[in-house]
Parts: C-alpha cells; structure tokens; sequence
C-alpha cells in the first residue's frame, strides 16, 4: 500500500523566491500543453502526443527568448507538469464513461490560485542530507519539521504551498504490510458506529464520543478575521495579508480536525477486529439548516481514514446501506417500530417493552446488519432480513424476528444470564472521549 507522509517545511527567503519561480514555471507549462490540447480539439486534428509537448513546450521552449527562464528550474518538474495534465485528461474522460466519479474538464491554472505544488521524482536526485534536510535541485536545503521517521525510502516528493501560505513536503512511500500487521494487536471485537450531531459517534457497546464543533468554537476569530478582510481595498498588500490570517484561521480548525479524526479512527481500529458504518447521505444534508454542523462533523473524511486504516492493518471495514432502518428496528427483539422524529432519542419497543437509547440502538442495528454481531456467547451471526413492521389493530399479528443466538443456531442463555449485551461490547469498556 502506498501512503503519503507530509511535513512542514520552512524555506528562506530566498528559497521562497526560488520555489515562486518553480511553481510559475510548472504553471506555465501546463497552461501550454493545455492550450495545444485544446487548438488541436477546436481543428479536428488528433490530441498531441506527451512526447511532442516535452519537445515543444520544454526542450524547444528553453531556447526562444519569450521563454529561456524555463531553464533556471529542474526540468523534471516540468516533465511532472505535463504528466499532471495527462492525469486530468484520464479522470475526465474516465468520469465520462463511469469507470470513476465525475470530474470537470481540465483548466488554465492562474498565478493567482491559492494553492501551487511541484513533484520531484528519482530522477531528479533529491535527496535528505544527514543532517536531516531535503536537498531539491536548483532549489538548495529546505529545513523540514521531521515529526516521524520515515518507514522506507521514498519514490517521490512534492512541494506544497497552501492558501495560508505554509509550505510541506509531502512523500509517497510503499509501506511494508507485514511489519503493519504487526502494530496492531490481535482482537475478536467488532464495533457498529453511528454518526450523529448531537454526539459524533456512538458505538454499538454504548460508548458516545462528543462532537468537537471545531467550527463552531472558532466562530468569534473567523468573523472578526474576515471583518478585517472585507474593509481592506482589493488589489491591495493589506487585503493579500489579511486574506492569509483567514486562510490560517480556517486551516487550524482543519488541522484540529483532521487530528481529531486520526486519533479517533486509530483507537477503533486498534481495539476492533472489525468495524462497521452507515452509508450518510451528506449532499442532500449539506442542503438542510444543518448544513454548518454537517460540514464541521466531516463525517465522509473521517470515515475515509478509517476505511484506508482497516485495509493498511488487516481489520474488516463494512459498509451498510443508508436505507436500512436502523434507527427504526428494536435492536433486543428485531420488531420494526417505525420512523420516529430526530428529537426523540429514546423510546419504548412495542415488542418486549424495552427502552432503547435511539443513537446505541442504531450502532447496534449497524453492527448487525453488516453481519459484524457478537453474541452473548462470543459467537458471530449472519446477516439477517429486516422484519416486517408490526401489524395494525384488527389485522392477525406478525410473529417477532427471533432472537440472534437462534437464527445462528446457537443454544440460548441460561437462567440469570444477561442476554441485553451490546453485539461487540468487551468488559470494562468506558465512555471516555478521545480529543
């Protein structure tokens, strides 16, 4: 498995300068690989070949006067430039056929985007001195914040300027899948979770991990912030450096969260042999008054890293439908209760009278329907169907989904046994909030 390691990098002033020019001229040659594409398209005439824009546009270009300060950068990046615009084309065409979501056609990259970055690759002899810094052709030494050691020799570094004016340096580094196997320990729990508002997310042994509301907590400082950037005169160096402080306001919060969701997607994996989520509809979420909690909850990031987390360490990561009605099932006797308000977070089964937590009865409906369930014996059980709701007055009434250890065929508890155990709860589990 691939993974990306990135680090902070402070560059010098004149380093700064150097690494301007570099992404102006990976630009620049992206912007003209584009437009031969696209003169080539509008004529008719068959898209031109990598082979003939590195000749044009690079070795060709160095030599006319309108372009020779293209020489005055590595020319692998610029090589990089052209492969970038080769990738866009392919996911565009790609999203066209539904091979892969879709994306828009490829654009003019502007000087003025917030963003620029710039790959290296072996070619162009990189390397990190003993000294503990990254030597970039015609670029010198760029002090790196080293915050762990690399796990193996890299294939490729990019440099990254963000919109708040920071620098990284990120590798692409192939990961040894046994040595991760190994980091974690052996485990036969699994775990349901629920994603929610009001807490983050509930796990099907009760445990209920508090929202952060990053965004939220840092309201008063972006208002004030983008105040100060609305009173300043466009085109103006105040309004560039106001513009800067929002972009480092909002990137702390994304930072915080991104740990937040780090730390929390590795203490499931690691204490969890398996794991299960729901589906969220975040689009039409996004469309709701609840639009900003949606958004600050990051819900799709979050589940992103613990699905590439669960592959990198051997743990089993299920997905279930958006559509199961989880929050409408008795996860103690199967009957379904029918859809309830969100303001309702706990009500009583019709079935066999227990009083269900909304959030942990979901988790455990979650756990279930990915077939992930743990008995009270510590067996596992299959995926069963949904069962139908319960039938109106007058009509001849269902018979209730049987209990779980029956469906697996397994003997039922004895007298004096607890059988409203949480599938996947281990003794001694706590509530506590990782932050």
């Amino acid at each position: 498995m691939q993974l990306r390691y990135s680090f902070r990098v402070y560059p010098t002033t004149g380093q700064r300068a150097t690494l301007a020019r570099t992404f102006g001229c990976a630009r620049v040659v992206y912007n003209d690989a584009l437009r031969a594409r696209e003169d080539a398209r509008a004529a008719g005439l068959p898209s031109p070949r990598a082979g003939e824009l590195s000749k044009a546009l690079i070795t060709g270009a160095k030599r006319t006067p309108e372009r020779v300060w293209l020489g005055e950068v590595s020319a692998v990046v610029l090589q990089q430039s052209l492969r970038d615009l080769d990738t866009a084309y392919r996911n565009f065409f790609d999203g066209l056929k539904g091979k892969r979501p879709r994306t828009g056609a490829p654009r003019f990259k502007s000087r003025k985007d917030t963003r620029q970055a710039v790959r290296f690759t072996a070619n162009a002899k990189w390397k990190i001195t003993p000294g503990g810094k990254l030597r970039l052709p015609k670029i010198g030494d760029l002090a790196v914040k080293w915050s762990r050691t690399l796990p193996s020799t890299p294939s490729t570094v990019t440099l990254v300027k963000d919109s708040a004016g920071r620098y990284f340096a990120s590798f692409v580094i192939e990961t040894d899948s046994a040595a991760d196997l190994a980091r974690m320990p052996d485990t036969d729990t699994a775990v349901g979770i629920d994603l929610g508002l009001a807490h983050f997310a509930v796990l099907s042994d009760g445990t209920k991990i508090d929202s952060p509301r990053f965004l939220r907590r840092a309201e008063k400082k972006l208002k004030k912030v983008q105040r100060a950037l609305s009173r300043k005169e466009r085109g103006s160096r105040n309004r560039d450096k106001a513009r800067r402080k929002v972009a480092r306001a909002y990137a702390r919060v994304a930072d915080a969260r991104r740990e937040f969701h780090h730390q929390l997607s590795t203490r499931l994996i690691r204490e969890n042999q398996a794991v299960a989520v729901e589906t969220l509809a975040v689009k039409a979420l996004a469309r709701t008054r609840m639009a900003k909690s949606v958004y600050d909850a990051g819900w799709s990031a979050f589940v992103a890293v613990l699905e590439y987390k669960a592959a990198r360490y051997g743990r089993e990561f299920v997905r279930i439908g958006r559509f199961e009605p989880t929050s409408q099932v008795c996860s103690h006797c199967g009957v379904k209760d029918g859809p309830k308000p969100l303001h309702v977070r706990a009500w009583t089964c019709g079935g066999c009278g227990t009083v269900l937590d909304r959030d942990v009865n979901a988790a455990v409906n979650v756990a279930k329907a990915a077939g992930l369930a743990v008995t009270a014996c510590g067996a596992r059980v299959r995926r069963a169907s949904v069962p139908a709701p319960r039938s109106e007055a007058g009509t001849h009434p269902k018979r209730p989904t049987p209990p779980v250890w029956e469906q697996a065929g397994i003997p039922g508890p004895q007298a004096g046994e607890d059988v409203n155990g949480s599938p996947g709860a281990t003794p001694g589990s706590t509530s506590s909030t990782t932050t």
